[in-house]
């Protein structure tokens, strides 16, 4: 009788670890992605930033599949994703388009910035960063307050996976021995920093439209035909369909505002449903 507690107990810690293991997976192609920025390899270290992105979307997918979603899952999974999607694309955009040392390094011909880009550079990266650890903390402290079907803000992985789109829509056509436009890379950065930490609502994968319809086979044919091929023209397709993304946000807050108003939570219904009985 013990020993088949046992092994149960063991399976079961077993399935738990599966989850852990896809963002510990996540917090490694995070890692990689910065140290491919380090040493210049700005392409490799956009698809880390992707691949950390579909590990992510895993385990979450994984934690409901097995019933394994825990409060230590949360954390530990807002703790990899600031790294991965805080850290590693805010060093990527430095290293590749803000960096001085290596602008002069890799670019001789033009004329090196001076030390006020210098200062801009850091600003503009730690911003992102900041604005990103704001975004968790907000969605961890909001976690079951909203609707789920849609996000407060632009998600971190969707900022990070904006700006990794850049740097390979700008190599698309082979233009690495040129330096891109600081202006429109600073501009970008800063657009997107502050929709992770705006109000604005972004359409979410767990919306109930996906999620309980009459044609799931279909829906995920449909699904998996995309993916394939944004990925086969990834170069091509992910920085314009991110734009479509961002730009959506505004677009999705004024829709549901005039149709259905502002969204009512469950914590919020249960004072005016006590008002009503008195």
């Amino acid at each position: 009788m013990y020993p088949k507690r046992e092994k149960r107990a063991r399976k079961r810690r077993a399935i738990y670890l599966l989850p852990n293991l896809c963002t510990t997976l996540s917090l490694l192609a995070g890692f990689f992605s910065m140290v491919s920025s380090i040493q210049g390899h700005f392409v490799a270290a956009s698809w880390a930033i992707f691949l950390a992105a579909l590990l992510d979307a895993l385990d979450g997918t994984v934690a409901r599949m097995t019933g394994t979603t825990s409060r230590f899952g949360v954390e530990y999974d807002s703790l990899c994703d600031l790294v991965s999607f805080g850290c590693a694309p805010a060093l990527l955009v430095y290293q590749w388009a803000l960096n001085p040392a290596l602008f002069k390094l890799h670019f001789l011909q033009h004329p090196g910035p001076d030390e006020k880009t210098l200062t801009l550079g850091l600003l503009v990266s730690f911003i992102f960063l900041a604005c990103g650890a704001l975004r968790l903390a907000r969605f961890n402290v909001s976690a079951g307050q909203r609707d789920p079907g849609f996000f407060q803000g632009l998600p971190i992985p969707g900022g990070a996976i904006m700006l990794s789109s850049m740097v390979l829509w700008f190599h698309r056509t082979g233009a690495a021995n040129e330096h891109p436009n600081d202006i429109l890379v600073v501009t970008l950065i800063l657009v997107v920093s502050f929709l992770m930490v705006s109000n604005l609502d972004y359409f979410s994968l767990k919306h109930r439209s996906i999620t309980k319809n009459n044609h799931p086979f279909e829906t995920l044919v449909l699904f998996v035909l995309i993916a394939t091929l944004v990925l086969i023209r990834a170069k091509t397709l992910l920085f314009p369909l991110g734009m479509v993304y961002i730009t959506s946000g505004p677009i999705v807050t004024l829709v549901r505002y005039l149709t259905k108003g502002p969204v009512i939570t469950e914590e919020e219904k249960i004072p005016e449903e006590e008002e009503q009985n008195k």
